[in-house]
């Protein structure tokens, strides 16, 4: 589930973009291409779809971002063998810490 939700993120970043891409800072973008068909879609409407979509991406974005972290797979609530082996590794003996500690009694 968390590589499908990553997937959907990458494609709607490279959407994203391409949109980012489309748009002009100073009004034209993508309109300014359809200056002759302003009878049919217009350009102040085609300029507002691309500002619509770009944060419908973006918030596409940030909401599969936050599903991703859910769908992550939870820690295992076994240990790992290489963390007993280091816990295992790093035992001190009492007596080493306070030489006036005495020993655990055997069994």
């Amino acid at each position: 589930m968390y590589i499908f939700i990553t997937v959907l993120i990458v494609i709607a970043a490279v959407i994203l973009s391409i949109l980012v891409l489309a748009q002009n800072s100073k009004g034209g973008g993508l309109a300014a291409g359809f200056s002759s068909s302003n009878q049919i879609m217009g350009v102040r409407r085609t300029t507002d779809f691309v500002e619509k979509a770009t944060w419908g991406f973006a918030g596409g974005i940030i909401a599969l971002s936050i599903a991703a972290t859910f769908a992550m797979s939870a820690p295992a609530a076994k240990e790992s063998a290489v963390k007993s082996e280091v816990e295992n590794a790093f035992k001190v003996d009492p007596s080493l810490v306070n030489p006036n500690a005495q020993p655990a009694p055997q069994q």
